[in-house]
């Protein structure tokens, strides 16, 4: 990493003053969040020292290569969504990747950090991407049901507890159309169990508990169906599941030999 170079991007802006932009009025942050040093930096992600260093680490914690990893996600997605979400979203990195792989959809990206979406919303207008950031609690985002075809989300569970996991899991089916999909990019929950070293050298309060859990699980006790977890090189996983059609919808219809036999016995 450049040093002088993130010195100087920190001390190019006023951070408060440009997080204003984003920052809700009288908005609550989770407990769990703000007492947390992500990163091994203080306050975490409600410092900007936070979204001035994201970037340039994540390029090193995404063997082989970040851009392939990211595109592990990409390459998963089965529909063709008009408004996709993106949870969590960072510095926006998937976000703006979302964007160009679906440039007529209509994308929101969405973080608790008025820091980080800063960065994201700068990096947006470089591209000349037409992206929306906003502030927000993936738990309770405040958007209507079913107003969106696909949600995201990129590295957050392993630094949310899984119980928070499970209520993001449970919005994004609320948040989803009949058929639309969630997927999940993160740690390969495997890899980390096997190699549990490698919990203790990113500096990620809750990442123990991330690869103890199934995101497969989690996305199931939500209601999704069709789950599947690919690997993404071996250091990652893409887990996709779909909202299935409500049960009382499901139509069944009987089979042939079933009618004939009917009719036969009049």
């Amino acid at each position: 990493m450049d040093r002088d170079a993130l010195l100087q991007y920190r001390h190019s802006k006023d951070w408060e003053q440009e997080a204003d932009r984003f920052r809700l009025p009288n908005f609550t942050y989770p407990a769990y969040y703000q007492t947390q040093a992500f990163h091994g930096i203080t306050q975490g992600y409600l410092n900007p020292d936070a979204a001035v260093t994201y970037d340039p680490v994540t390029k090193y914690v995404l063997p082989p290569n970040e851009e392939w990893v990211r595109q592990g996600l990409i390459d998963r997605i089965r529909c063709r969504p008009r408004r996709i979400l993106d949870l969590g979203c960072g510095t926006g990195s998937m976000t703006l990747r979302l964007k160009q792989a679906f440039p007529n959809a209509e994308v929101v990206g969405l973080d608790l950090s008025p820091y980080m979406l800063v960065v994201a919303d700068e990096k947006a207008t470089q591209a000349k991407l037409d992206i929306q950031f906003q502030q927000g609690n993936a738990e309770q985002t405040g958007f209507p049901d079913a107003s969106f075809d696909l949600v995201t989300a990129s590295l957050l569970f392993h630094e949310t507890p899984p119980a928070v996991s499970c209520r993001i899991l449970q919005e994004c089916f609320r948040l989803l159309s009949v058929g639309g999909e969630v997927l999940i990019l993160d740690g390969n929950q495997s890899t980390l169990r096997w190699a549990d070293w490698l919990t203790e050298i990113f500096e990620e309060p809750y990442i123990k508990d991330y690869a103890a859990g199934s995101v497969d699980a989690w996305m199931g006790a939500a209601g999704f169906e069709s789950i599947r977890t690919e690997d993404v090189f071996w250091t990652n996983q893409v887990t996709r599941g779909m909202k299935p059609l409500p049960r009382s919808f499901v139509m069944v219809e009987p089979e042939a030999s079933t009618i004939a036999e009917q009719w036969a016995m009049g």
